[in-house]
């Protein structure tokens, strides 16, 4: 297990084969990258690499994060995230990486923050069919009907689905295709969309379920 990436989310676009068929891509930046510090078995009792993304203001940060970035003697970062990696995989601090890290074709896993819709019905929220349009309903085609029991056992389970907060919650989308890197724009396309909205950070790691080709 190695270490992933972070990117900025573009947008979205598509590119042409040579063949004309047409793929509808992500595009993340990835830019200032770089490894700024190592978990240990021995003292944190996992493995991992920190890594660094893009370039902040020291004085926006707090006391302990700047301590941090000073004992490394590293410039700040914007986003900081960790990557599980084995013990033989580390990578010296300061290094920095690069779209090629990620070969045209490999799969990977897409980490980020989704999109908050705010406060949501069942319908939109867990994808219930709602209540008939007909025959004596009225003013609850779209509530989620009943949400408990009588008195045994007198209450509404903990994980009832109902209405409530939607998004804005980490997503990891597995299996997703490396389509193109382009090496001096330093922006790697990815096939199909990632979760998160435009300029938000992406984490970008190798399939865990699929085999490395």
């Amino acid at each position: 297990m190695r270490t992933g990436l972070i990117g900025k989310k573009i947008g979205m676009t598509r590119i042409f084969t040579e063949a004309g068929e047409h793929i509808p891509v992500t595009v993340l930046e990835i830019d200032s990258c770089k490894i700024v510090g190592h978990k240990t078995i021995e003292q944190h009792g996992y493995s991992a690499v920190q890594v660094g993304y893009g370039v902040a203001k020291e004085k926006n940060l707090k006391k302990p994060v700047r301590g941090f970035y000073a004992k490394a003697k590293l410039p700040v970062n914007k986003y900081i995230a960790e990557f599980k990696v084995n013990p033989d995989s580390y990578i010296d601090v300061g290094a920095e990486l690069d779209v090629n890290h990620f070969k045209p074709g490999a799969y990977v896993d897409v980490v980020g923050q989704s999109i908050g819709k705010g406060f949501a019905g069942p319908m939109k929220r867990h994808n219930f069919a709602g209540n008939r349009a007909s025959h004596g309903v009225s003013l609850s085609h779209r509530s989620h009907g009943s949400t408990g029991q009588c008195q045994d056992p007198g209450k509404v389970f903990k994980g009832k689905k109902m209405a409530g907060h939607y998004g804005d919650q980490r997503t990891t989308v597995h299996n997703l295709q490396i389509v193109q890197v382009d090496m001096e724009s330093k922006l790697i396309f990815i096939k199909g969309s990632v979760p998160g909205a435009k300029g938000s950070y992406i984490k970008v790691r190798d399939a865990i379920k699929k085999k490395a080709s």
